[in-house]
């Protein structure tokens, strides 16, 4: 059978400037790169706190090898649950201040199981309308009432909030990935309690950034687990490994046991990437330097692509959008900036909503203000 269906399809894609491309890394991930042979500034990348190539989390990976070798062999329920990720679960709950953690094998897998094992047909679902794929997903696949609200609008969330028999679950990013802003978590956990609703927060982008020691936003807001009681957060961003982990209460994390398929049917992640992630845990906690610094390079680039007249969303976080609005006018200017050395992703639909595609520029902790600099002057040159 001919896919002919297909050929036209990509075609279409291609014509709405909306085609993607892999580019080939020589190189390990850090601020500095090589993309097809040629060194470039790294500005797309998740690795907040700079610590995917950090000497000693690699060091305890490589250790742990010895011990373990590479694979774990199956299923947590099975013979894959080692020391290692226990004791990285124990610390992880002790990080979130929550009773019990429980590691997956990625964020996408944490969102689809942990809501499809909390909710069903008579439960209703609402999501913010800007939340990450995943989140979406697992609301879907649930079977529950599913309603999105527009984004950050706690009106509109109260509005479409029914009284009903079944469960309530409200869901939203921490930090959203796309625009860099903040959920409004003390109004959301607030107008919760009021409605008798559990809250998810998925905090891929705000645990290890916001927080006196990392703990991301809802430590930043100061909220606990009865207000937030199902927290995700994923390891392959500020933590500079891979996987990821729900926190919750003793009774949340042995419901997943139970009923999570993405946790019992899939093979459960290396024991080197656990006792790796361990040593990023402790880093992640010690050097509050990373943080502050972080925050220092946001406000230099801030300024700058300010005085530039670039379109900045409101966000002080790492992820700092430059609008653009057209698809074709990022993807040049993207490719502009890579022709001169910066390594910039145009983000475009259905990633973001149609006419919103941006520029993406990501900070980490490894970055040096020359870099920004760098990069400014890049943008300088090139129209808008």
């Amino acid at each position: 059978m001919e896919f002919f269906h297909l050929a036209d399809e990509l075609e279409k894609i291609k014509q709405q400037n909306l085609y993607r491309h892999r580019r080939i890394i020589s190189s390990p991930q850090g601020v500095e790169i090589e993309i097809n042979g040629k060194p470039v500034i790294n500005f797309s990348s998740n690795d907040y706190l700079g610590l995917a190539n950090h000497p000693d989390v690699i060091k305890s990976f490589k250790k742990a090898t010895d011990s373990y070798g590479v694979g774990s062999g199956s299923a947590h329920l099975v013979c894959g649950h080692s020391h290692s990720h226990h004791a990285l679960e124990e610390e992880l709950a002790e990080f979130t201040g929550r009773e019990r953690a429980l590691l997956f094998s990625s964020g996408y897998m944490a969102n689809v199981g942990v809501i499809s094992a909390l909710m069903n047909r008579r439960d209703q679902v609402f999501e913010d309308r800007l939340n990450h794929a995943s989140l979406i997903d697992g609301g879907l696949l649930s079977g529950a009432k599913f309603k999105r609200y527009r984004h950050n609008d706690l009106n509109d969330l109260q509005k479409k909030i029914l009284d009903r028999e079944g469960r309530t679950l409200i869901v939203t990013d921490g930090v959203f990935s796309m625009d860099g802003d903040l959920a409004k978590l003390p109004e959301l956990t607030s107008l919760a309690n009021d409605k008798n609703a559990w809250v998810m927060v998925d905090d891929a982008h705000g645990l290890g950034v916001l927080g006196k020691t990392g703990g991301g936003v809802v430590q930043h807001c100061g909220l606990t687990q009865q207000q937030v009681p199902v927290l995700m957060g994923t390891l392959g961003k500020s933590f500079g490994t891979f996987g990821a982990f729900v926190a919750g209460s003793e009774e949340l994390i042995e419901t997943l046991i139970q009923k999570a398929r993405t946790y019992v049917f899939t093979t459960a992640l290396p024991a080197a990437i656990a006792e790796a992630t361990r040593t990023s845990l402790k880093l992640v906690i010690a050097d509050s330097w990373r943080r502050d610094y972080l925050k220092q390079l946001v406000t230099r680039f801030r300024v700058g692509a300010s005085q530039l007249n670039f379109q900045l969303m409101q966000t002080d976080s790492a992820i700092q959008p430059i609008l653009i609005g057209d698809s074709q006018k990022a993807v040049e200017i993207s490719e502009a900036l890579l022709n001169r050395g910066f390594l910039v992703s145009a983000i475009r639909p259905p990633t973001v909503p149609k006419g919103e595609a941006r520029l993406r520029i990501t900070f980490s902790a490894n970055h040096k203000e020359q870099q920004i600099d760098l990069l400014l002057d890049a943008l300088g040159t090139i129209p808008q």
